[in-house]
């Protein structure tokens, strides 16, 4: 079997290491010669080119993504090719646009922020005193880790990106703490979910992961796996399928955005699940029988290596990080070093979440200056 990944970042390299393990071969369509993928057979071309990405999956069995930004016309091409695309378009729509997830979620009854599509000024304030005068004001194709992403409080605010066109607009949610639920879900309808896991975000970007999330009531933990699991079969998701989620003062659980791929609030899975969220991604994408999603061990904590020393050098810490941590599990990407940019993560798992988040951090700041 061979599966084709189109993104050349992270993801796609992390699914290498399961795909080996379960004999599979991976191809990579990738943006460059550097991508993160390139440990992978890498095709270098534009994933919004019709005639690339078709020549490239004439020698795959199914396709599948390391993200969400193939057009709609390409992927549907590729259906109409009978090329099996995993998630197919139907579905990849509502992660590519916030606009159409937000209009399904309120067919579908899921609890999401109060929001509004605007298209002038004069939406916008109409929308702005109906919340309390401040909104969150989100492009709605494109956007990730923080961009296409404002808060504002005037109309004239959002200006620059209302001469684009129609912008998602939703209520400041008043949240003590943010959530994700993974889950996985084959063709054939079988679905796995992960414990539900407390992201911590920084500047927009997720800094660190708690699996599972710490101080849960039962009646949250199980409204999470029924959104999760409602969201994944009303929209016919195929693969692994990242939920977002608020959790209010007031102890609701609100949906904010899906990823419809591996998830970095997943990534704790490979050292800490049963099944990684990256051989449970290609299991489900080849409607192979799903793998346990229970964690190994009581706790884990995943922390994100940002920016990097600003020397480049990574080769000349990671010996000392591992003779100072040497429970830690390390994962690095392949990219060269840059501010705020993920180049890897730390995870560390046990029987006492604390010692886990210490060990993890402490790991982690071997890549600090």
């Amino acid at each position: 079997m061979r599966v084709g990944v189109i993104g050349g970042g992270q993801l796609a390299r992390m699914m290498v290491p399961p795909a080996v393990e379960l004999g599979v071969d991976i191809a990579v369509l990738g943006e460059s010669e550097d991508a993160a993928a390139r440990i992978a057979v890498t095709t270098v071309g534009d994933y919004t080119d019709l005639d690339t990405v078709l020549a490239f999956a004439r020698d795959v069995d199914v396709v599948t993504f390391d993200h969400e930004h193939v057009p709609q016309p390409v992927l549907r091409a590729l259906v109409d090719a009978g090329v099996a695309v995993r998630p197919g378009p139907d579905a990849l729509q509502h992660a590519q646009d916030k606009l159409v997830l937000r209009r399904r979620l309120q067919q579908l009854g899921v609890p999401q922020p109060e929001w509004a599509e605007v298209e002038d000024a004069a939406a916008l304030a109409d929308f702005l005193e109906r919340v309390g005068g401040r909104a969150i004001v989100k492009t709605p194709r494109g956007g990730y880790d923080g961009h296409g992403v404002r808060v504002v409080s005037a109309p004239h605010e959002a200006d620059d990106w209302l001469a684009e066109g129609p912008l998602l607009a939703e209520e400041v949610v008043d949240f003590q703490r943010e959530l994700a639920q993974l889950v996985a879900r084959r063709p054939s309808g079988d679905v796995a979910l992960w414990p539900l896991v407390e992201t911590v975000q920084g500047d927009g970007v997720c800094r660190e992961v708690f699996a599972p999330a710490p101080r849960t009531t039962a009646v949250t933990e199980r409204v999470s796996r029924e959104i999760a699991h409602t969201v994944a079969t009303s929209l016919g998701v195929t693969g692994v399928l990242a939920v977002e989620l608020f959790e209010t003062t007031d102890e609701r659980v609100l949906v904010n955005e899906l990823a419809m791929r591996p998830h970095n609030s997943g990534h704790w899975t490979i050292d800490g699940a049963v099944t990684s969220q990256f051989e449970q991604h290609l299991r489900a994408v080849l409607d192979l029988p799903l793998g346990s999603p229970e964690a190994r061990a009581p706790w884990s904590a995943m922390v994100n290596v940002l920016g990097g020393p600003a020397d480049g050098d990574l080769d000349s810490r990671v010996p000392r990080l591992m003779a100072d941590q040497p429970t830690a599990k390390l994962h690095l990407y392949g990219k060269a070093t840059r501010p705020g940019r993920k180049i890897g993560h730390v995870t560390a798992s046990g029987e006492d979440l604390d010692d886990a988040v210490f060990i993890a951090r402490a790991a982690a700041a071997f890549f600090e200056d």
